[in-house]
C-alpha cells in the first residue's frame, strides 16, 4: 500500500479491506477519490484521509458481441469510450463530465466515480440510467468485508439488485473495485432538429409531444434564447439516431406530425448535433454562468410552473434550460449563504421532485442540504442500509446526509 499522505492509493481490493477495517477500528473516516473529478458534488465533509482507486486501472474483460465489458473503478473514462470505438459501441446512458460545472480539466472522469454518482445524460429518457446499464460489480464495504454482486448477463428475475443500490450512493455503502458494464452499439448518424423562436410552454409542450411518438427520438431539450452558442432564441431540441435512411425518414415524420411549415426549424447534421448534446450533457448553458448550481428532477408537465414560481418569488435566476423533455431543470442563481434552498425546494415540493445543490462553495454545502431531504420513512431505511454496509460510517461520512 503506498502512501501520499493523507492519501492511500489502493492497488487492489485486499488493500481497501485492510484500510477500512482499520478505519472502523479507529473510527477514521475516509473520502473516496478517483480523478477528483467530481469533488464537488454533494455535502462538504472533510476526511482526514482519503482512498484513491487511481491506481486500479485497466479493461478486464471486453466482448464486443455480447456487448459487455468489464473495468476497474480508476480506469478513465475516455479510455473506454476509445476502445468501445474502435466497435462503433458506446455507453448509451452518456456519462456526464463535470469539468465544465467546476471549471476544471474535463475528460479526467474514471468509470467508478461515474457509477458512484449514476452520471447519466440526455439519452437517459430513451436508453436509461447509468444504473440500468450496472450488471455487476466488485466492492469493499465499510465493514472491510470484499463483495460481488451481479454478473456479465441481464437477468429478470426477482430479487434484492445491489447494483442498483450502490449505483447512485456516492461511495457511502461501499468503495467500488470493478464494473460490469452493459454497452450497446454505436449510432450510424444522427441528426438534430432545434424548433426556433417557441415561447418555452409551447417548447416544452412539443418536446412532450415528441415523446410520445413512435419516431424513437433520443434526446429531448429545450434552451432559451442565448443559451447556446449561435441561437438566439428558444430552442425545443430533438435528436434522431440510427442509421442515415430511417433518420432522415423519422426527422421528417416528426416535422410533418409536430410543427407548422412555416415555423423556423435548424437542422443540425451529424458533427454539430453531436456537441449539441454533449454541451447539454455536460450542463453548459448554466456552468458558463457564475453563480449556484441546482438540479431539479420533476415531471415534465410540471417544469415550467417550478421555473415560473421561482421567477415569481425573486429567485436571482442567472440563467436555466431543461432536458429531458422538461423532467429535468438546470439552474444557475446568484450567490446566497443559503443557496436559495428553501425556494427552490418550497417550488419543487409543490409539485413532488427533489432538488439537487450542484455547485456552491464549501461554506455552502456543509451547512445547506444538497440532496433533498427524504420523507421519515425512506430517511430511516436509508439509515437501516447505510449501517448495513457501514455500521461504523467510515465511507464518505456526511458527504449525503449530516447524520451518516
Amino acid at each position: 500500500m503506498t502512501m501520499r499522505a493523507p492519501i492511500i492509493d489502493i492497488r487492489d481490493a485486499a488493500d481497501a479491506a485492510e484500510a477500512l477495517r482499520n478505519a472502523a477500528a479507529h473510527d477514521t473516516p475516509y473520502k473516496i477519490t478517483g480523478a477528483g473529478s467530481k469533488k464537488g458534488l454533494g455535502r462538504h465533509a472533510p476526511a482526514a484521509q482519503t482512498l484513491s482507486t487511481r491506481a486500479l486501472t485497466g479493461v478486464t474483460l471486453y466482448e464486443p458481441e455480447e456487448l459487455v465489458l468489464s473495468a476497474r473503478a480508476g480506469t478513465p473514462l475516455r479510455d473506454i469510450e476509445r476502445l468501445l470505438e474502435t466497435h462503433r459501441q458506446q455507453l448509451a446512458f452518456e456519462p456526464i463530465d463535470y469539468g465544465s460545472i467546476y471549471n476544471a480539466p474535463r475528460q479526467t472522469a474514471t468509470i467508478g466515480g461515474a457509477i458512484a454518482v449514476n452520471a447519466s445524460g440526455p439519452r437517459r429518457i430513451k436508453a436509461g440510467a447509468a444504473r440500468d446499464h450496472l450488471l455487476g460489480f466488485h466492492a469493499v464495504t465499510g465493514r472491510g468485508d470484499i463483495v460481488k454482486s451481479g454478473g456479465r448477463v441481464m437477468k429478470n428475475v426477482t430479487g434484492f439488485d445491489l447494483s442498483k443500490l450502490v449505483c447512485g450512493s456516492y461511495g457511502t455503502l461501499a468503495l467500488l473495485t470493478e464494473v460490469t458494464l452493459k454497452v450497446l452499439p454505436k449510432p450510424e448518424t444522427e441528426q438534430s432538429l432545434l424548433i426556433l423562436g417557441l415561447d418555452e410552454a409551447t417548447s416544452l409542450a412539443l418536446l412532450r409531444r415528441a415523446a410520445g411518438t413512435p419516431f424513437e427520438v433520443s434526446g429531448f431539450a429545450m434552451t432559451p434564447g442565448g443559451m447556446m452558442p449561435g441561437v438566439d432564441v428558444n430552442a425545443a431540441a430533438l435528436r434522431i439516431e440510427g442509421p442515415k435512411i430511417s433518420v432522415n425518414a423519422r426527422r421528417d415524420a416528426l416535422l410533418a406530425t409536430l410543427v407548422d411549415p412555416s415555423t423556423r426549424i435548424m437542422n443540425l447534421q451529424a458533427a454539430h448535433s453531436q456537441n449539441f448534446w454533449a454541451s447539454i450533457r455536460d450542463a453548459e448553458p448554466v456552468a458558463r454562468q457564475s453563480g449556484q448550481i441546482w438540479r431539479l428532477s420533476v415531471a415534465p408537465s410540471n417544469a415550467l410552473t417550478v421555473v415560473d414560481v421561482l421567477r415569481r418569488n425573486g429567485a436571482p435566476l442567472h440563467a436555466h434550460f431543461y432536458d429531458w423533455a422538461g423532467g429535468l431543470i438546470w439552474l444557475a442563481f446568484a450567490p446566497a449563504p443559503d443557496a436559495h434552498a428553501p425556494l427552490v425546494r418550497a417550488a419543487v415540493d409543490a409539485v413532488g421532485g427533489h432538488a439537487t445543490l450542484i455547485r456552491a462553495d464549501d461554506a455552502v454545502r456543509a451547512h445547506v442540504d444538497v440532496f433533498h431531504p427524504q420523507p421519515a420513512a425512506l430517511a430511516a431505511l436509508s439509515q437501516r442500509v447505510k449501517d448495513a454496509f457501514d455500521p461504523a460510517h467510515v465511507l464518505e461520512r456526511g458527504r449525503m446526509r449530516a447524520e451518516f
